[in-house]
């Protein structure tokens, strides 16, 4: 009987081949002018497309939306034409590949914005670090959003949706985690507007409604998956309050009203057992709430991805980190071989090296044999 991660699932109209999904991880080597895809990322890709999914890095929708270096983006002709390239290598290999749609907001840096200002919410620093051409800065106090500002932000959304259809993307995810812009909204220790966007939980949601409603115009809302991180806490510049949660609740119940792809979920990032209004169960919170697909990340074992999809908590479970070092993940887990190591140090590093480099299962044993 084949383990749970490797059972095939329908997801709307896509059949994927297994239940590993690859998550999206920032990995900073669109070190070009266009910062757009080049060759390492058509073999990197390729090579993972073993993955029942492929959810990419976060790509920023517009100039506006960077705050890091050497990340892609989908807003140009000349990045449209990149990630063509990646596209077709991946379905080359029979592979599935979801696009994520990334505004940092205010985890930015006035050095990717000729000395203006990042944008976000309100006008609250995150105290946090951004990674710029210079290296690591203090984050600085951003310049909050007007009405004009956010109906711009939610057209950018729509426009890079439909660039990444162009591209050949399979889907598209919008990413509303990790205290980035969309997550900005969300918590009022980030959001302390007085208007249709702040304040009540239906308000400092509504971008995230906008969004899709404008995505769902150029892709079809069956392609289009949604990822939150609802406990989160002190990352990002984001801290947990008592109405945090309830937010999340209202937002999960609401998107059951669209036919999404999927809810992509992350399990806290830190431990907030001892925080009173926190949520340290993700996935068991969520799944008798939202009715569709349900992909949980954060930590997962081959033995508790398993797990988690045998107990009913999760449909597909994300990996970051093994799919690094292990391109043939999947493989790996259906014969219960060892996972290889990734190496930190080359995370974000430009260059082949720590991105392409790994081996495959079949390459380690060609090696083995050559030596032989």
């Amino acid at each position: 009987m084949a383990q749970p991660l490797l059972r095939p699932i329908r997801i709307q109209d896509l059949e994927l081949k297994n239940r590993v999904i690859m998550a999206p991880m920032t990995r900073s080597r669109a070190d070009n002018p266009e910062n757009a895809p080049t060759e390492l990322h058509v073999q990197y890709y390729e090579q993972r497309a073993g993955a029942g999914l492929i959810i990419s890095e976060g790509s920023q929708i517009s100039k506006q939306a960077v705050g890091y270096i050497n990340t892609p983006g989908i807003y140009s002709e000349a990045q449209v034409e990149g990630w063509k390239k990646v596209t077709r290598a991946v379905h080359a290999k029979g592979g599935k590949i979801f696009l994520q749609l990334w505004h940092v907001g205010r985890m930015s840096h006035p050095d990717f914005h000729n000395g203006e200002l990042p944008v976000a919410p309100s006008a609250i620093n995150p105290n946090d670090k951004s990674f710029t051409p210079q290296g690591f800065k203090d984050t600085v106090t951003p310049r909050e959003l007007t009405q004009e500002d956010i109906k711009q932000i939610v057209q950018d959304f729509k426009n890079a949706a439909k660039n990444a259809m162009e591209a050949g993307f399979d889907g598209v995810e919008v990413h509303a985690s990790n205290g980035y812009l969309l997550a900005q909204f969300f918590v009022s220790s980030a959001n302390v507007r007085t208007d249709a966007y702040g304040g009540s939980k239906e308000n400092r949601a509504r971008i995230l409604f906008e969004v899709l409603d404008a995505i769902k115009e150029v892709v079809p809302i069956e392609r289009v998956g949604v990822r939150l991180n609802p406990s989160l806490h002190n990352s990002f510049g984001i801290t947990l309050n008592e109405d945090t949660i309830p937010t999340y609740d209202y937002i999960i119940e609401k998107l059951n009203e669209y036919n999404l792809a999927y809810l992509h979920l992350s399990e806290p990032f830190t431990n907030v057992s001892s925080i009173p209004y926190a949520e340290p169960h993700i996935a068991k919170r969520y799944r008798p709430i939202y009715i569709g697909n349900l992909i949980i990340n954060a930590g997962f074992t081959q033995e508790t991805g398993n797990r988690v999809i045998e107990e009913g908590d999760a449909d597909m479970v994300a990996f970051g980190i093994p799919f690094i070092s292990n391109p043939d993940l999947p493989k790996r887990f259906e014969l219960h071989a060892e996972l290889a190591e990734a190496d930190k140090s080359t995370f974000y590093a430009p260059g082949p090296e720590g991105y392409i480099d790994y081996p495959s299962l079949d390459e380690e044993q060609n090696e083995e044999e050559l030596r032989a």
